[in-house]
């Protein structure tokens, strides 16, 4: 889930001007480079201009950034297209975007992999590669940064209960059946049912089972054993551990937040908040008078596993630079400098959930991991990462985005899985197995059937 932060947020028309670089001491040149950005706040396009406007200083290249908001960007894009106006390349796609701008044929999977090489495959996160790739094995991104979706639990209540780490369906139940009382769930995660939040996190779990969406053959799966499994458990774990009524963001993070909760799932942008460093989402437990508790005495579990799953999984969001097809001369070069000279500066725009895909260089191949932990994190109040959480939390943040995946990308059907998570399918199903007494065969079933009509109307 990308967190929308405080700030005005600027949508364009295609042709939109925000900020223009302008030819800077590196020399004059008709070089001009057209960049959309879906990071589109206010404060985050300063902060991305600030850095192409260094390189246009060091480079002489001209370059125009224009922000789009990202559930504008198909519309703008296809205008952009029909007039012939496309951007040389657009910056924080996301996969299924991705995925779509290949469908589409804007995209020059050739530079994505002339970037990739000059930089170093063996330099990025070999996950984050995969991702980005499409059905064909070529590269048609280059992955920037990604945010993870997480299960944070309150270690002193663990430790006071004896309970370990919270990492599989079975430490899960446990855990939170244990710790549940009057007065503290056991857990809270998302079940509202039309929320891409309850899609998110739903599919964290799912993942972990080895639940896909489709097999390698593109055939539907959702009424598989192991999404069966999947249904049945997440189902229960809210029925016999959470709270009642729908969940989504805001109160599964209050409840966390004011301490009602032992474990909550949430994206890595929690991280911030979790720390006090954003007066419109303060912790507010009753030991929160010191503003560090919950911060020092919450563990971060990555990636969980299922009974049925092959090995560690979790949902998580890559972001990549997309080169467009006929982009101007130098589009390449810009892009290795945003992912090497500039790629620090592009992390510190939001460093709770910009985790480095791109893990250093040849020479120093832990250069960028190194220097996001010493980034500074927050809103109202900043304050260094490396001085919030211990070295045990960032190192598995770090090498989240490895244990990554996601539904229908591996095997080529990314167009099914935007249309069945924009169609909240299953959402629509959880909600019925909690609330309605539907058994989690039949909203299995329930779910394949539906994901099966979807994938008949896009004619897959």
């Amino acid at each position: 889930m990308r967190k929308v932060r405080a700030g005005v947020v600027v949508a364009f028309t295609a042709t939109a001007l925000i900020l223009s670089g302008c030819s800077g001491g590196g020399g004059e040149t008709d070089e001009k480079i057209l960049i959309w950005t879906v990071e589109d706040t206010a404060e985050r396009v300063e902060a991305q201009q600030a850095i192409l406007d260094a390189y246009s200083e060091e480079s002489g290249a001209e370059i125009e950034l224009v922000a789009i908001a990202e559930d504008q960007l198909a519309t703008v894009l296809a205008s952009a297209a029909a007039s012939d106006q496309l951007p040389d390349a657009i910056g924080a796609v996301s996969l299924n975007a991705l995925n779509q701008l290949d469908t589409d044929g804007v995209v020059d999977p050739d530079a994505a992999q002339a970037i990739v090489d000059d930089l170093g495959a063996d330099t990025f996160s070999p996950r984050a590669l995969e991702l980005t790739q499409n059905a064909d094995g070529q590269q048609i991104g280059v992955p920037s940064d990604g945010w993870a979706q997480l299960l944070y639990y309150r270690t002193d209540l663990f430790d006071q209960a004896g309970l370990e780490a919270p990492t599989t369906y079975d430490s899960i139940a446990k855990a939170a059946t244990t710790l549940q009382s009057s007065d503290v769930a056991g857990i809270v995660a998302a079940t509202a049912p039309a929320d891409s939040f309850t899609s998110q996190t739903f599919e964290h779990f799912a993942l972990a089972n080895d639940c896909q969406l489709v097999d390698d053959g593109g055939e539907v799966t959702l009424d598989s054993p192991e999404c069966v499994e999947a249904i049945d458990f997440y189902t229960n774990l809210i029925k016999d551990g959470s709270v009642s009524g729908n969940q989504d963001a805001d109160t599964t993070r209050a409840t966390y937040f004011s301490g009602g909760a032992a474990m909550i799932v949430w994206s890595s942008f929690l991280l911030d908040e979790l720390a006090g460093l954003r007066n419109d989402a303060l912790p507010t437990c009753p030991e929160c008078t010191d503003p560090a508790f919950l911060a020092e005495n919450t563990g971060i579990v990555s990636a969980i596993e299922g009974p049925d799953g092959t090995e560690p999984a979790s949902f998580g969001e890559i972001v990549s630079w997309s080169v467009m097809t006929g982009a101007s001369e130098g589009t390449q070069e810009l892009i290795e400098y945003m992912m090497d000279g500039g790629y620090s500066d592009w992390l510190a725009i939001a460093p709770e959930g910009k985790i480095p895909t791109r893990l250093g260089t040849a020479d120093e191949p832990a250069k960028f991991t190194d220097a996001w932990k010493g980034l500074q994190v927050g809103v109202d109040t900043k304050a260094l990462l490396s001085d919030i959480y211990g070295e045990d939390v960032l190192a598995g943040l770090v090498e989240a985005p490895n244990s990554f995946n996601r539904w229908g990308l591996p095997q080529g059907q990314g167009a099914l899985a935007g249309a069945v998570g924009g169609q909240f399918v299953l959402p629509g199903v959880l909600s019925e197995t909690i609330n309605s007494g539907l058994s989690a065969e039949d909203g299995a079933k329930q779910a394949a059937e539906q994901a099966n009509a979807i994938k008949g109307d896009l004619g897959l």
